[in-house]
């Protein structure tokens, strides 16, 4: 195992930033010429996140190697360079199946298998494997906080490791949280006491004491947690919340949680570079080509972690085009009885994104057929590609009734049908068409003048396709195919010519967009909806 390893747990509550953390301080470790991975342990004990409700666990993030994991993910994705695949998520689901299939192939010889050492040396094998690679640093962040019960085998297996490899190869770093007490003033600092004291307890003594909170955290309050934790005064740092996540690797840097890692691990490493992340951050804080609207109409509105990747791909292609982009939520449902012109007459474009299930649907068709009609920018991801299809079916080719197999298979014109390899298919987790296809661009195409190259590749999730039974009809109807798989058996992108810029994807773009390189379709659709702001034809 080459690379030094930067364990990272949570106390006080869940959803305080770890992933950022994590993700943060491998941006800061890159600019310093370090080659970094992360991975992410998962204590619930799914297989992985692809069968979890979006209301209770938000994104499912899929993997060029067809991984359906965290949310986390993505972010470790976005703000680092590299390139996440199946080894970099692991949940208790995944090691207490394998380890069950091994004790009935009869593996562990009739021994009594345990959770130590049976479970915590399986979770072991997983962060040595990630440690392994041809890294530097290999940073692993503990999911959930510290004392749920779940996730006691990971913090013991991240112990033993700490422990195997010697103190100069491996560091914790706690992320806790300091809340504000209004009536009182004060910023209270015994939650992170007693969660420190939780984690000692386990056996673990953090090096690095992460603090989020709402505002600066003064000396005297560092001095305290620091006192009260057994780490240095230097070691406890602040991170308070910023106007966007972007600016949380330069918060960072200030507190020079950088130099400290590196003094810990005896790591050598150039001066940073930041400059280009600056110069992103400056673009996304204050753009010089004002906001533009763009609607997203969905199912899960409620809950924006469920898009969290295409949030972000607009940060990037708002900062790239050096715009705001303002999200206005729709939710599908409320399309289904209303009207679209009262949610969509004030927008820029509107975003039609994937989802599962019948709900929402004829809403999702009513704003595509509002954005064709209009001539608003449409975007289609996924389900909304496939809602561009059955509207463009039902009232420009004058199939009447056509409509997707998996919400009506009674539809006399099923322009989405289930994939020939889904039809024998009866589990649910993990056997849909996922992760990087490669996909061919018809010249001449929206899409075509986005990407400015002939063959792509892009992440899915689904089971459904456009019917190759219905292509010749709706092409002739006006319907161009701009996309398709390299035998021209898959339908990947559609197009509407005479519209200003009307397309629609079956995969999932939001998932590759990056900072530095932002997604050209989210890039060229803003750059439209900026064109339909300003009055430009």
């Amino acid at each position: 195992m080459a690379a030094k390893l930067i364990f990272i747990t949570g106390g006080v509550l869940s959803s305080i930033g770890k992933g950022i953390t994590a993700s943060s301080i491998g941006t800061l470790l890159e600019s310093r010429g370090l080659k970094v991975t992360i991975q992410k342990l998962d204590p619930y004990l799914n297989v992985d996140a692809g069968t979890m409700n979006p209301y209770q666990h938000g994104e499912v993030y899929v993997t060029d190697d067809g991984a359906e994991t965290d949310l986390d993910l993505g972010h470790y994705e976005r703000f680092t360079h590299s390139v996440m695949g199946r080894i970099n998520n692991v949940t208790s689901g995944q090691i207490y199946q394998e380890i069950i299939q091994k004790e009935r192939r009869g593996e562990f010889l009739g021994a009594t298998v345990q959770v130590i050492p049976h479970v915590t040396d399986s979770i072991k094998e997983k962060i040595k494997r990630i440690a392994s690679s041809s890294v530097d640093v290999a940073i692993v962040e503990v999911g959930g906080t510290v004392g749920d019960i779940e996730g006691l085998p990971f913090l013991e297996a991240i112990r033993q490791v700490g422990i195997e490899v010697g103190k100069t190869n491996a560091i914790y770093i706690h992320v806790t949280y300091v809340p504000y007490v209004r009536s009182a003033g004060e910023l209270k600092t015994k939650p992170t006491q007693h969660s420190v004291k939780e984690l000692r307890a386990i056996g673990i003594q953090p090096d690095i004491i992460v603090c989020r909170s709402e505002r600066i955290i003064p000396q005297s309050v560092k001095r305290k947690i620091a006192l009260f934790t057994n780490v240095k005064e230097q070691d406890v740092i602040n991170a308070k919340d910023l106007s966007t996540i972007y600016e949380v690797p330069l918060h960072l840097k200030k507190e020079r949680i950088d130099e400290i890692i590196l003094e810990k691990l005896q790591l050598p490493a150039q001066e940073p570079d930041l400059k280009e992340w600056k110069d992103f951050v400056s673009r996304v804080k204050k753009p010089e080509n004002g906001t533009v609207t763009i609607a997203v109409v969905g199912k899960y509105v409620e809950l924006p972690d469920a898009y969290k990747s295409i949030i972000e791909s607009f940060v990037h292609a708002g900062a790239s085009n050096n715009v705001k982009v303002d999200i206005k939520w729709v939710n599908a449902d409320f399309l289904d009885e209303d009207s679209p012109e009262s949610y969509l007459s004030d927008v820029d474009g509107i975003l039609v994104p994937g989802g599962f299930g019948e709900r929402g649907v004829e809403g999702k068709i009513k704003a595509v057929k509002y954005a064709r009609e209009k001539e608003i920018p449409f975007f289609g991801i996924c389900l909304g590609m496939q809602c561009a299809v059955i509207d463009f079916a039902r009232n420009v080719a004058g199939l009447k009734d056509a409509h997707s197999a998996e919400f009506n298979p009674e539809t006399p014109y099923p322009v989405i049908d289930l994939m020939e390899s889904q039809k024998g298919v009866t589990e649910k987790g993990g056997t849909m068409r996922l992760g990087a296809y490669p996909c061919i661009l018809k010249e001449g195409t929206n899409s075509f003048k986005a990407y400015r190259e002939k063959e792509i590749s892009e992440r899915h999730r689904h089971r459904y396709e456009f019917n190759n039974t219905f292509r010749e009809e709706l092409e002739k109807a006006g319907l161009v195919v701009a996309g398709v798989s390299p035998d021209d058996s898959l339908v990947e992108i559609v197009e509407i010519k005479e519209h200003p810029w009307f397309v629609g994807v079956q995969f999932h773009p939001e998932f590759k967009s990056r900072p530095w390189k932002p997604h050209p379709l989210f890039v060229d659709f803003v750059a439209a909806a900026i064109r339909r702001r300003d009055g430009i034809t």
